[in-house]
């Protein structure tokens, strides 16, 4: 299930923070011939253990997954805790980009029913958005756009979510190399762990006048 549109950045982003992907040098075709049905074939160079969809498929249905095993899966598939920002952000610049949501959101004004996924630079300015039914799928539409413009991993630009910070989101922020997700609503107690372990700042209940901050209350200056 999924809002129409960007399918081949929703594929590609998806590949991608599944680690099956790593590289647009990997793909050898992309065919968007039928409706609903989208096929990308991978070049002969390109190696991925079918087995990694498993996990997925079990993420989708309980919209979660459990415990400790996921932080030590996420370990032992080659992702790493991110290395500190240079950079200090200011706190004014993470308080205006609720406001700058809308712009990104179209379906959202039109429907109430979308969630959103921003991309904005340390400045505090929204540059990229994508929105869809399911908040996964905008994340996935977001992370693959980044990969066709070549712009993955992230360093120096944060992630803004309409809705709470899962520990999905959070893993595939990780998968972009995103340093920072901040997020209108609440994290789960399991991305706060990711978050730790991973070293990615993590900011809930993002508003014009306050947020908390779960992780990285060093690399913020409350101006």
């Amino acid at each position: 299930m999924r809002t129409p549109g960007q399918d081949a950045a929703l594929a590609l982003g998806f590949l991608y923070s599944e680690s099956i992907l790593t590289s647009m040098s990997e793909v050898a075709s992309v065919d968007q011939s039928r409706a609903n049905v989208i096929r990308l074939e991978l070049k002969d160079h390109a190696r991925f253990d079918p087995a990694r969809l498993e996990r997925h498929f079990y993420t989708t249905s309980s919209c979660g997954v459990c415990g400790k095993a996921s932080l030590e899966t996420l370990s032992l598939s080659g992702c790493t805790a991110l290395p500190p920002l240079t950079a200090r952000l200011k706190a004014s610049a993470l308080r205006v980009l609720p406001a700058q949501l809308p712009a990104v959101q179209p379906l959202f004004a039109a429907t109430g029913g979308n969630h959103g996924v921003a991309l904005f630079d340390f400045s505090g300015k929204v540059t990229l958005g994508m929105e869809d039914v399911g908040r996964h799928n905008a994340m996935d539409k977001l992370i693959g756009t980044l990969l066709q413009q070549g712009r993955l991993p992230l360093r120096d630009h944060g992630l803004l979510v309409s809705g709470r910070a899962s520990f999905e989101l959070l893993q595939k922020a990780l998968s972009a190399g995103c340093p920072l997700l901040a997020a209108l609503g609440a994290p789960s107690s399991l991305a706060v762990e990711l978050a730790q372990e991973f070293n990615i700042i993590l900011i809930g209940f993002l508003g014009a006048e306050r947020f908390n901050v779960y992780h990285g209350h060093d690399a913020i200056d409350c101006d």
